[in-house]
């Protein structure tokens, strides 16, 4: 943004510093000044940098503000007075959509001059290179650049009827002073006659109504539109202007009048003259929740303890923290030890006192503050599952998964998708864009969205893991409170951990990983038939699994559905899962127990085994559980033989090879004792369903 030195001293004419200092007291003060550029007798060119919370500042009189606040001398009030107007109606408004409109100004202006401008408008806009068109038009940009507030003339004779500010009807046209005819959605706020749009409201006016060499009588509009509603037409319409950067970041509730007054005026130096009183209609909920928000409280003491000292040895005293806070534009009223304070209409970034110390401290100037640390007591507290999450993290590590950071928002349908519980997800009040409109609910909109961007970039594999909060609400109370709750996603896709692709039991190995470092008395998987319902519909029905823990399912995980993958336009296989941390940290973590190696001979015994294919692995090893035989070290399956022809294992059953370890810390072991520990093991598995193969 461009500003000029000498119209910014037009309005406080009392700084003595060079434009040099006054670009750099500037810039100590956030009010970026990237530039000073020379102009000679018409003083320096200032190219600026404006943050966009700052849209007070998005101005020459914003920034004088600034200025006469850090140097402490007057601001010089906007003159507004206008030439004693004819008598006559004023021009009828009617705001239909008050949640899109809180305020609009109207103003008739007869008989002007439509020519091009001349004298201070002419100068300004050559040094500030901005193309001249005429003064109805140049007026409009003047102000805005001038003091910040859009405003738009029209043709008052290509009027037909009455301003009404409503939301569009659904297929209506609008051509645009761009010249482009645009289809109106009914979500779009417009300023209409009483036949037709003529102006997408805080964005961009209209074709039909603009302001041309033939035109004698003018409306001069000044309007206030919620930020949010601009926002989005702009966005859905491709169209950014001057007017719609301001609107969409806040503009100033009670500036209006005075743009309309000013836009009036400069117009009316060529001729013509104002017919009626203006037309001001406020929508009070506006009004309230913008130039009249409630008063907050502020104190002196809270000041310095947050600050701490300077290099001034008075520091930062009560006047200076009232003649800062006066000169921003805030009302102060004082009782007892603290002040009460009215925020400016221009300023709605301020809303708590931390603000007001932000402020004050920013003006102060940060390089007045003492480089001291701030004062502590106490020591850092680990939080409680910390341990237990370092243990997690080096777990998967060790696995071959790498450590990823998704956003915190996620889409409505991936929060629809993913939820842990239905309707327990939470909407942002002022969401970013449509697809983060939701706090994530789970990790796994995030885990997808990475794994798909990694394969779309021609990763040959990924393997993630993501630990981080995920968020719900109950609609009972209106999701007034958000819970937090940690949670943890592992994915893989591709050449994730090898030359072959992942499958599921690459997944259910890190779960069990996972879980094994948990004392838990109980650890099972199940899984459920599609028709019942219970499997999320991001899983596969038919390759996923549920994890419980001691009775309580700690998470899901699997294939990734086909209809979700089709949808997603994914053409490799994705596994995924999600574990709730919040259940599976409710258990200890199994602390390492370090046992003396034996001195004496293991011993190994295979048994060959036909099973029926109803009996699961997990019910033959709880038959051996049972036996609580001390010198069973271990067993484990080495070989499984399934014939389909039935010629070499019966139909419906599989061989299996067994393999045990038997071990005495005490003693060489006997053959009379292992033989009989093999004959329990032989009646176990018996009972269990699997027989020795012949």
């Amino acid at each position: 943004m461009k500003i000029l030195s000498s119209w910014l001293r037009s309005y406080v004419p009392g700084i003595a510093v060079s434009d040099r200092v006054l670009a750099d007291d500037l810039t100590l003060r956030g009010i970026a000044v990237e530039g000073v550029f020379d102009l000679g007798e018409f003083g320096s060119l200032f190219e600026m940098d404006i943050t966009t919370n700052r849209v007070d500042a998005m101005n020459h009189y914003g920034i004088a503000r600034e200025a006469a606040t850090v140097y402490g001398v007057q601001l010089q009030p906007l003159d507004a007075s206008l030439p004693e107007p004819k008598e006559g109606p004023g021009y009828p408004v009617h705001i239909e959509a008050n949640d899109g409109c809180g305020r609009f100004t109207a103003r008739i202006l007869r008989d002007v001059h439509i020519t091009s401008s001349a004298g201070i408008v002419a100068e300004r806009f050559r040094l500030l290179e901005q193309k001249p068109i005429f003064n109805a038009v140049d007026a409009t940009n003047y102000v805005l650049i001038g003091m910040g507030q859009p405003t738009h003339a029209f043709d008052l004779d290509k009027l037909q009827g009455g301003i009404i500010v409503r939301r569009a009807r659904k297929g209506e046209k609008l051509r645009t002073l761009d010249g482009i005819e645009r289809t109106l959605d009914p979500d779009d706020l417009v300023v209409a006659d009483e036949k037709r749009p003529v102006g997408l409201a805080g964005v961009m006016g209209g074709w039909d109504t603009m302001i041309t060499p033939e035109t004698r009588n003018v409306l001069i509009e000044a309007a206030w539109f919620e930020p949010t509603t601009v926002r989005r037409s702009s966005k859905r319409h491709l169209i950014h202007t001057d007017a719609s950067h301001r609107f969409e970041r806040g503009a100033d509730f009670n500036a209006p009048p005075i743009a309309n007054a000013l836009v009036s005026r400069i117009i009316l130096e060529a001729g013509g003259s104002a017919v009626g009183d203006l037309v001001d209609v406020i929508v009070p909920e506006a009004q309230a929740r913008t130039a009249n928000r409630s008063r907050i409280s502020f104190s002196l003491s809270e000041v310095l303890r947050i600050l701490g000292p300077t290099e001034d040895k008075h520091g930062i005293t009560a006047p200076i923290a009232e003649s800062i806070l006066t000169g921003l534009g805030c009302q102060l009223t004082f009782s007892s030890d603290n002040w009460s304070v009215a925020l400016p209409s221009w300023r709605l970034d301020l809303e708590r006192e931390i603000d007001l110390i932000e402020e004050i401290a920013r003006v102060y100037g940060y390089n007045r503050f003492r480089n001291t640390l701030p004062t502590f007591s106490g020591s850092v507290v680990e939080l409680p599952w910390a341990e237990k999450e370092s243990t997690l993290r080096r777990t998967l590590l060790a696995l071959g998964f790498n450590e990823a950071i998704s956003s915190t928002f996620c889409s409505a349908p991936d929060a629809d998708l993913f939820v842990r519980e239905p309707k327990t997800a939470v909407a942002l009040g002022n969401p970013l864009s449509a697809e983060a409109g939701m706090l994530r609910p789970s990790l796994l909109p995030g885990m997808l969205e990475m794994l798909t961007l990694n394969l779309s970039r021609d990763v040959e594999g990924a393997a993630l893991f993501e630990m981080g909060t995920v968020f719900s609400g109950s609609p009972d109370n209106g999701y007034a409170r958000v819970d937090e709750r940690p949670s943890l996603a592992i994915g893989a896709s591709g050449h994730a951990f090898s030359a072959t692709d992942p499958d599921f039991y690459d997944l259910k190995g890190a779960v069990e990983q996972i879980t094994g470092k948990f004392t838990a008395r109980s650890f099972y998987y199940d899984r459920f038939p599609a028709a019942s319902g219970l499997v999320p519909a991001w899983l596969h029905p038919g390759r996923s699994a549920r994890a419980v823990v001691d009775g309580a399912t700690i998470g899901w995980f699997g294939e990734l559905h086909p209809a979700e993958a089709e949808r997603r336009k994914l053409r490799q296989t994705i596994w995924l899962g999600e574990i709730w941390l919040d259940r599976l940290y409710k258990q200890s973590l199994r602390q390492p127990a370090i046992a003396e190696l034996s001195r004496y001979q293991p011993v190994r015994r295979d048994f060959s085994l036909v099973v029926p294919d109803t009996v699961t692995y997990s019910r033959i090893a709880a038959a051996l559980d049972e036996l609580a035989i001390p010198e069973l070290r271990s067993y484990a399956p080495k070989e499984v033989l399934r014939d389909a022809k039935g010629k070499l294992v019966p139909a419906g059953h599989f061989s299996l090879l067994l393999r045990t370890v038997f071990q005495s810390h005490e003693r060489t072991m006997r053959e009379e004792e292992v033989q009989a520990w093999s004959q329990q093991i032989v009646a176990a598995l018996a009972a269990a369903g699997a027989k020795l193969r012949a």
